[in-house]
């Protein structure tokens, strides 16, 4: 299967550059993956196709402002992006320009109220760094710290910036925002509630390694990033129970969707598990838990497009995003919803 299969002509105008005021007022485009039939509506519906019983779940990770500027001690301006943490104080970054980062060097940041070294530069050209500093680390990161949009959104402002995280964001630990979330309010999750579905919690801190383009020609060369997840046994049992009496599991969000079926048995039941995943989705992957998935329009040629085409069907995605493109969707972090059930 080749990557160009998973194409797409997309004007750059339709990118996205800042979210909704109202987060449950983008675009909603719902896909019937039996009848092939495409629906147009507004976030707020999603309500109206989810029943009581079902349970929705979510990744309740939440992003860290994990682009750094500083100085070498040689005056050198470096960026610095974290990517995840190792261990303590011991993060995996990517560094620009990585030629003037070898290990053993040294970086200030904010003054020097937060300090870094290299320890090491990975296989895949990252590097190993520890950090130093008086206080709480978290807010320390808040003071020096900037949040990582992707590279694609050249326009935000402040606020933007402040929204590029889910009302019910909760543990530390991402580079990039779970995007699909961003769509819901308080208001909108009360009145799910209120509805009978259950609401389940993961949690998945999202790599930078979203943003990275697939560099090989065929689907099954490619080699996926790792992230860290973890289920606990509270939010399993609501899985397993709507699973056990015949109700959908929506996932929302890819990554959500990535530790369902990470983790699932044969039956599509989960457990309580804190892990690594790796999971490539592509298409002729037979889904194991998930009945339905929210999501947002992604990168031509992505894996995540890739995901999305494995339980819609690859023609009915390239379909449906022709679709969008003529109907002016808006596209990628801060664009416009699909949902697949």
């Amino acid at each position: 299967m080749k990557v160009s299969d998973f194409n797409y002509e997309l004007p750059k105008e339709l990118i996205a550059q800042h979210p909704y005021d109202k987060r449950d007022e983008a675009r909603l485009m719902v896909l019937d993956k039996k009848s092939k039939q495409i629906e147009h509506k507004v976030f707020k519906d999603i309500i109206d196709y989810l029943n009581p019983g079902d349970c929705l779940v979510i990744n309740n990770t939440k992003v860290i402002p994990a682009r750094l500027y500083g100085n070498k001690d040689t005056g050198a301006h470096v960026e610095v992006l974290l990517l995840k943490r190792i261990d303590g104080d011991i993060w995996e970054a990517m560094v620009r320009p990585g030629s003037k980062l070898k290990a053993g060097a040294k970086i200030s940041f904010g003054n020097g109220i937060l300090k870094a070294t290299i320890l090491d530069i990975l296989d895949d050209g990252n590097r190993k760094i520890q950090f130093e500093y008086n206080g709480i680390f978290n807010e320390i990161l808040d003071k020096v710290g900037l949040m990582p949009l992707p590279p694609y959104i050249t326009e935000a402002s402040r606020e933007d910036n402040k929204k590029y995280q889910t009302v019910y964001a909760k543990y530390d630990g991402s580079a990039a925002a779970p995007t699909a979330g961003l769509h819901f309010t308080e208001e909108l999750l009360d009145k799910i509630r209120e509805k009978g579905i259950e609401i389940a919690n993961v949690t998945l801190h999202v790599g930078i390694g979203t943003f990275r383009p697939v560099k090989v020609e065929t689907v099954e060369e490619h080699k996926m990033h790792s992230e860290h997840f973890y289920i606990k046994k509270e939010d399993a049992e609501k899985i397993n129970n709507a699973k056990r009496d015949g109700h959908k599991i929506i996932a929302c969000g890819t990554t959500s969707c990535r530790v369902l079926e990470s983790v699932s048995d044969e039956k599509g039941f989960v457990r309580e598990i804190e892990d690594d995943t790796s999971i490539f989705i592509y298409p002729g992957y037979n889904f194991k838990c998930i009945d339905s998935l929210i999501t947002n329009f992604h990168l031509p040629e992505s894996t995540l497009i890739m995901l999305v085409s494995s339980l819609a069907g690859k023609d009915f995605i390239m379909e449906a995003y022709e679709e969008a493109v003529k109907q002016k969707y808006k596209f990628f972090s801060f664009g416009d919803a699909m949902l697949i059930q």
